[in-house]
């Protein structure tokens, strides 16, 4: 058995760097340890810092399962600097009273932002254009690298969670026709203020110059977008996805944009950072990569300084919360408090 430090000093292990205002804070109500490279740790050393550790501020990097949680008898609280939560092994948190938190809001409004920004990129090939300049072929106007637009066009959202209303939100600044596909329908008002109409995948997938991806990750949605999803695509249309890599088939979408079906794709997240699946790809698809009709981005969704600086704030209040013995506001598995009090003996 590994020797636990005395349990006056609360440790909080934070997996990466943190704005300084963070740290400060945190630094008040116990010992930080704190990654400070901009590499995660891997599984072992992450482990070996939380085995005495109360609190672990964890980002999308970070996989915790049963196993990595038997070896840190003392972690009370996974504070999770993210909205979703898929990377941590739920059911064994809650057995082994270590409570959840998320950050629910704050990623919504710059995910959408960068969603728009995808969508006018690929579609006005800004990369490939971007590139012309760059290696000194610009010498003047061409008629070169006509594109597709939002204006004018149908988009349809697979999803109409909180990213999803917003980029239809955003949607209002252009002129175009936008759908919507959930299994629970918009209320009339929202609908109303989003203009879009619900329908169903396959009228979505057969009218729709714009495919958004805004769906959670689950047994239902692993690679949705297979071949025959792609198919059912109105030809030359573009696929957005700044949701979950492992709702697309990477090799499927590389076929599509091989054999025109798809006019272009463009991504912020990617099958290879879905650490849970055991046959996740290692690597984003090559094709992918050398495709000039690709827009890929390193998750940068929630990537305003701002923005993660009070996501990392959210986070921190979880860990302060938890010390001080009250239930965290954003909790996502609150039987975990139960189990912890009758482990305890409560």
């Amino acid at each position: 058995m590994p020797m636990l430090r005395p349990a006056s000093t609360p440790r909080i292990v934070l997996a990466h760097k943190v704005h300084s205002s963070v740290r400060e804070k945190l630094s008040r109500a116990g010992e930080i340890v704190e990654n400070v490279g901009s590499d995660p740790w891997s599984r072992d050393e992450l482990a070996a810092r939380c085995r005495d550790a109360d609190a672990l501020m964890a980002f999308m990097t970070e996989w915790i399962d049963d196993a990595f949680l038997a070896d840190c008898p003392r972690l009370r609280l996974i504070a999770g600097a993210l909205k979703g939560y898929n990377n941590f092994d739920m059911d064994a948190c809650t057995r082994r009273g270590v409570a959840v938190t998320n950050v629910p809001d704050l990623l919504t409004a710059p995910t959408a932002e960068l969603t728009i920004g995808l969508m006018i990129s690929v579609a006005r090939h800004m990369r490939p254009a971007e590139v012309y300049v760059r290696q000194g072929g610009f010498k003047g106007w061409r008629p070169l690298f006509y594109g597709g637009s939002i204006n004018g066009s149908t988009v349809a959202i697979l999803g109409a969670g909180a990213v999803g209303q917003s980029v239809l939100k955003m949607l209002n600044g252009f002129d175009c026709e936008r759908l919507y596909v959930d299994k629970r329908p918009l209320s009339a008002d929202i609908e109303r203020q989003v203009q879009a109409t619900r329908t169903d995948m396959a009228e979505a997938l057969r009218r729709a110059d714009f495919v958004v991806l805004g769906l959670h990750l689950t047994p239902a949605t692993l690679r949705l977008v297979d071949d025959t999803f792609l198919s059912g695509m109105k030809r030359g249309a573009y696929l957005i996805n700044p949701a979950r890599g492992s709702l697309v088939d990477e090799a499927a979408v590389a076929r599509a944009l091989t054999g025109g079906q798809l006019g272009g794709y463009a991504a912020d997240t990617f099958e290879m950072e879905d650490w849970t699946r055991p046959d996740r790809p290692r690597h984003i698809h090559p094709d992918l990569l050398n495709s000039d009709r690709t827009v890929l981005t390193p998750h940068i969704g929630s990537a305003v300084s701002q923005v993660r600086e009070q996501i990392e704030m959210s986070a921190a209040d979880s860990i302060l919360s938890m010390l001080a013995g009250a239930p965290p506001e954003t909790l996502v598995n609150p039987a975990s408090l139960r189990h912890r009090a009758e482990a305890v003996g409560c």
